[in-house]
């Protein structure tokens, strides 16, 4: 039987909605695919780019508290994040489009 993806520390129910909907349904499911591409998941599904909710993935994996990335850790975790960001989610889109959508003012191209 497998665990919840809720089991994991940081890992609300909200959060275990929108990783089952993209096919992430336990905690073994996350732990086997890890942070970066349970992300990618969600952004080609059309979430908004979130930088708490990628670096919240990487540390309950770790069994860390969310707010326990900082300094050097969490730079580089940014560094990744926006590179995810600008792979998945602004792809095919202009500079204007993709800060006007950041900023809640168009929505995002399918």
């Amino acid at each position: 039987m497998k665990t919840p993806v809720s089991s994991l520390r940081n890992i609300g129910p909200a959060m275990e909605l929108s990783l089952t909907e993209v096919g992430i349904s336990s905690a073994e499911d996350l732990q086997e695919i890890g942070a970066d591409a349970a992300y990618s998941r969600l952004l080609e599904a059309g979430a908004r780019p979130h930088f708490i909710v990628y670096y919240v993935l990487h540390m309950a994996l770790q069994g860390r508290p969310w707010n326990d990335c900082k300094g050097k850790e969490k730079q580089e975790l940014r560094l990744r994040f926006d590179a995810l960001k600008a792979t998945k989610h602004d792809k095919g889109r202009t500079r204007l489009e993709a800060a006007l959508d950041a900023i809640g003012v168009v929505k995002r191209k399918a």
